[in-house]
């Protein structure tokens, strides 16, 4: 094994689950979130030796919304196959009405939107900071997450009674 690569696999397999997660929140699509956050993990491996001694996760972070932002501006094409994807069964139900319930939500916002508010909301980063990954203003960041949140508020989506957005 290199120098700094068991080093690498701990921070990887303590990153990626929120990764994931934050990626799915941006995308609304578990296979592209998946997708998203392993090139933001193979690419954060690529700078391992320069980042593993500040803030790697931050890095890996900057890496995915990066990453996302670059695949909403040059959309890859995808053709549909016979195969379908393997389904998870079980009782779910409570997760699947949440979850359907935020990427509802979610899916009224912009795609800049949608950025600023998970960067600032679910990862509860400065706004400064948000600045900085998404290389907008700091007014940009105030000024978009206002107008998301007021999106949000008038929206009539109730999750307790699986009601979707109108």
């Amino acid at each position: 094994m290199a120098r700094g690569d068991a080093e690498f696999v701990e921070f990887a397999s303590a990153a990626s689950g929120r990764l994931v997660h934050a990626a799915f929140l941006m995308t609304g699509n578990h296979h592209q979130a998946e997708d998203a956050a392993q090139t933001a993990l193979v690419r954060t491996y690529a700078s391992w030796s320069r980042v593993r001694g500040s803030d790697a996760y931050g890095y890996a972070r900057s890496v995915l919304v990066n990453h996302l932002i670059d695949t909403w501006r040059r959309p890859i094409r995808e053709y549909p196959s016979e195969d379908l994807p393997e389904q998870h069964r079980g009782d779910v139900a409570d997760e699947v009405v949440t979850r359907r319930w935020l990427l509802a939500i979610l899916g009224t916002l912009s795609a800049r939107e949608r950025a600023i508010v998970v960067l600032r909301y679910y990862f509860d980063l400065p706004e400064a900071q948000v600045a900085r990954e998404l290389d907008v203003s700091v007014g940009t960041v105030k000024s978009t997450s206002a107008r998301a949140l007021a999106k949000l508020r008038t929206r009539n989506c109730v999750p307790e009674t699986q009601e979707t957005c109108t």
